[in-house]
């Protein structure tokens, strides 16, 4: 089994509210100081499922990420998990691009990876969580896809997968090669092994420019994203508090009653 993975490097979501501020002039998130970024959590997952497929049927797992000023001890998470390889689209081109064309540059890197049975993406990132990437990568690939997976099972070139529903799961079966979009529902993760972060220490990624994967900068990052961004905003939360009052607890029953009638709630 030759497996892909597509993981991101984000600002760490457990960050207190309060450090995240926003640019009105760019429309972009400003770093909070002192906060160091990590891999997405969901794309975590998405690792998770790949090993244990590959614990299951052995193969080899590679891992992807998309960005400039990676660090290492960050990206190379995976590798510390247990992955085989790592390669980084590291170039200004990638920067700042949409759904589809982020999509587009990880879909040409996999093409250029060439032999793989099964991609792997987190549900979402957990940054700007549209969930759309790797849809789009299975759309432009040509490839069968699975959302939201808690479940997979590969068997004579097929996989069978639970797929999470509001009220329940569904069971789907799907054809190789294909992607699949991974929950958190998954379960728990392993962690890495002193012998695993030894290993990706010593590993260097590989390292794929736009020229690299055969994509014009053109249609890669921010020149080929598809959607303007209007308005980027944080929404203010406000609320107003009413004592009733009664001089009876009865009384101020009938208050409150009377109210929640104005107010249209009874």
């Amino acid at each position: 089994m030759n497996m892909i993975v597509c993981v991101k490097q984000v600002i760490d979501p457990e960050a207190p509210p309060a450090s995240f501020k926003i640019d009105p002039s760019t429309n972009k998130v400003v770093s909070p100081p002192g906060v160091s970024p990590v891999i997405d959590p969901y794309g975590e997952f998405a690792v998770e499922a790949a090993l244990r497929v590959k614990d299951a049927q052995g193969g080899k797992v590679t891992a992807i990420s998309m960005g400039i000023n990676l660090l290492r001890d960050v990206v190379k998470k995976p590798l510390s998990m247990g992955a085989d390889e790592l390669i980084l689209l590291e170039d200004e081109a990638f920067t700042e691009g949409d759904s589809w064309s982020t999509a587009y540059a990880l879909a040409m890197a996999i093409k250029k990876v060439g032999e793989y049975d099964l991609i792997f993406c987190g549900r979402e990132a957990s940054d700007w969580n549209a969930g759309q990437v790797g849809s789009g990568i299975a759309e432009i690939l040509g490839l069968p896809s699975v959302t939201l997976v808690k479940k997979i099972d590969v068997t004579d070139g097929e996989i069978k997968v639970e797929r999470l529903m509001t009220d329940g799961y569904e069971v789907i079966k799907v054809s190789l090669p294909a992607l699949v979009t991974v929950s958190n529902e998954l379960g728990e993760l392993r962690y890495p092994t002193i012998k695993g972060i030894m290993a990706a220490k010593k590993k260097e990624p590989v390292i794929w420019k736009p020229i690299d994967i055969g994509v014009d900068p053109s249609q890669i990052g921010a020149a080929g994203r598809r959607t303007k961004m209007l308005k980027l905003f944080q929404p203010v939360s406000e609320g107003e508090c009413e004592l009733i009052e009664g001089e009876t607890p009865e009384e101020a029953a009938g208050n409150l009653a009377m109210k929640l009638r104005e107010a249209k709630i009874l």
